[in-house]
């Protein structure tokens, strides 16, 4: 059965993967370094991990299957879990594929490095009402492409 993992810290759009997931009966796997309240509907489970540098990385990567949809704005973990033939979306809707996943990580090692100098001191941009709606579109796009393609995944 397909999953949706949420790199679930700092996520501004569990309330919407909770949503979709309800839609599509799909099961949903919080994972975050503290506990934080969640919904106690069937399907919804918060794993907590030690506070350590990556556990709830590692953990996603350990446990994530094919297929899965993990949501992270974390571009090394989406490289991570695309490795272990899952799908990533950011919570902006950047959906990391195979194709541009190269990319997306020598820009991040670009801009730390930049950050590192000083050269750039502003972070990004406030998360806004069309980056929902972007996650919102793109989450429900990766979900239909896994019912074409693997039915079997989908309830």
């Amino acid at each position: 059965m397909l999953n949706i993992y949420v790199d679930a810290d700092a996520c501004p759009v569990k309330q919407e993967v909770y949503r979709v997931a309800a839609r599509y009966h799909m099961g949903v796997t919080l994972v975050a370094n503290s506990w934080m309240r969640v919904p106690t509907e069937d399907g919804i489970v918060l794993h907590v991990v030690g506070n350590g540098l990556d556990e709830a990385d590692d953990w996603i990567v350990a446990t994530v299957t094919p297929h899965d949809i993990v949501v992270t704005a974390d571009i090394l973990l989406a490289s991570r879990c695309i490795k272990a033939g899952a799908h990533a979306i950011s919570p902006t809707g950047k959906d990391f594929t195979e194709e541009n996943i190269g990319d997306a990580v020598a820009t991040r090692n670009l801009l730390a490095a930049l950050r590192g100098n000083g050269e750039i001191t502003g972070g990004p941009a406030p998360f806004s009402k069309r980056d929902r709606s972007i996650f919102l579109q793109k989450l429900d796009q990766v979900i239909q492409m896994v019912r074409r393609e693997h039915p079997s995944k989908i309830g």
